[in-house]
């Protein structure tokens, strides 16, 4: 029968200091928890004490039914496999021999494989596609090298729980989103318990069951990533004072431009984004519309500029949002048509664009033709 995870009531801390405490979690199994906060808010602290590194201080780690302090090393390897981010330097093994060490649960005391062992070690590089590697002195590898075949290892002990420490540092975007598919895949078809630490939280958004938020002195929330993101706990886990989170689309914008707006951006259909954007980068304060609020370009121009022109969805655009709109041009210096798509619903902002040519105001496409 598959296992569960939890802990009830769980302090952790070092040196008899408490960090964190009353840490709950129930795991079911084939559920990934990801741990986030910012940088030294006990991420790794808990791990440590999960995997049994550190003493808990206070409370209980449980396998199923049973205390994890009463296992064995070997049965509590057997049952859970760890990739935490110390370094490792095994001198003068080839990366299937580090693979194979993942074995250790289930050779004899002369460590011999078997040939079912040696199969294991075999889908366990080709799953992180590092069979290539295999004869490969483990020294000689990249940093990202070496965390896809340290990943390899520990599913070559083929545990029910995995526990890893920012299983995606060190590696590039393609090998992250590979990486988190593989603990996907896993934790879907074999049911295993997937915990890990992430930094990228729009990663952890979008591929976590349950997310543990930490701030270095309490939980600050536990739960759905739809129920975490959704009630704005980011902003406060990771104080942000400069720039924005996007908690529709995972993603952080940079601080807004402040100033009277020198540009008017007719945009929709996410066509106005990488304006927006690039107006940012080059510190050009900007007007944006006539937006509907269900737009993508609508998240992201109220991320980047306080003055954004915002139409009901659904609906055709009212008078004062053209009278806005118009305004806004008269002020500025320039019109940048993003070439949206214009429809019944928007066919206003054709109208701006004449509007703005009229006023002798130059119309352009692209940010690279604004004299600024």
């Amino acid at each position: 029968m598959p296992l569960t995870f939890s802990t009830q009531d769980l302090t952790v801390g070092y040196n008899k200091r408490i960090l964190i405490q009353n840490i709950n979690i129930q795991l079911e199994p084939g559920t990934i928890l990801t741990l986030i906060g910012p940088n030294g808010a006990g991420k790794s602290t808990v791990l440590k004490t999960i995997t049994r590194q550190l003493q808990a201080l206070s409370g209980t780690v449980f396998i199923g039914n049973l205390s994890s302090a009463i296992f064995s090393n070997r049965e509590f390897a057997r049952k859970a496999s760890v990739l935490l981010t110390e370094h490792v330097d095994p001198e003068r093994m080839t990366c299937e021999e580090v693979v194979a060490m993942g074995r250790y649960p289930y050779t004899n005391m002369f460590g011999t494989l078997s040939d079912h062992d040696k199969e294991v070690i075999r889908e366990s590089l080709e799953l992180v596609h590092a069979s290539v590697l295999s004869d490969r002195d483990f020294s000689t590898l990249s940093d990202g090298q070496r965390q896809r075949i340290m990943l390899a290892r520990a599913i070559c002990q083929e545990p029910e729980i995995l526990i890893l420490d920012e299983p995606t540092a060190y590696l590039d975007i393609r090998f992250k989103i590979e990486t988190l598919e593989i603990l996907q895949k896993m934790s879907r078809e074999k049911g295993i318990i997937v915990i890990m630490s992430l930094h990228e939280i729009d990663l952890a958004m979008k591929v976590s069951d349950k997310l543990l938020c930490l701030d270095g002195e309490k939980v600050i929330s536990y739960g759905s990533p739809e129920d975490i993101f959704s009630n704005h706990v980011i902003e406060d886990l990771y104080q942000f004072e400069n720039g924005t989170y996007n908690n529709l689309f995972g993603s952080v914008e940079m601080p807004k431009i402040t100033g009277e707006p020198l540009v008017f951006v007719i945009a929709g259909n996410g066509c106005g984004t990488p304006i927006f954007r690039a107006l940012q980068r080059k510190g050009i304060p900007f007007a944006a519309g006539i937006l509907f609020e269900n737009d993508v370009d609508c998240q992201t121009a109220v991320s980047l500029s306080s003055h954004v022109v915002i139409n009901k969805a659904f609906e055709t655009i009212s008078e004062d949002k053209i009278r806005a709109a118009e305004q806004y041009i008269r002020n500025c210096k320039y019109v940048l048509d993003s070439g949206t798509v214009i429809g019944p619903l928007n066919e206003a902002n054709i109208e701006l664009i004449s509007f703005a040519q009229e006023n002798g105001l130059p119309v352009f496409k692209r940010v690279e033709e604004l004299s600024l």
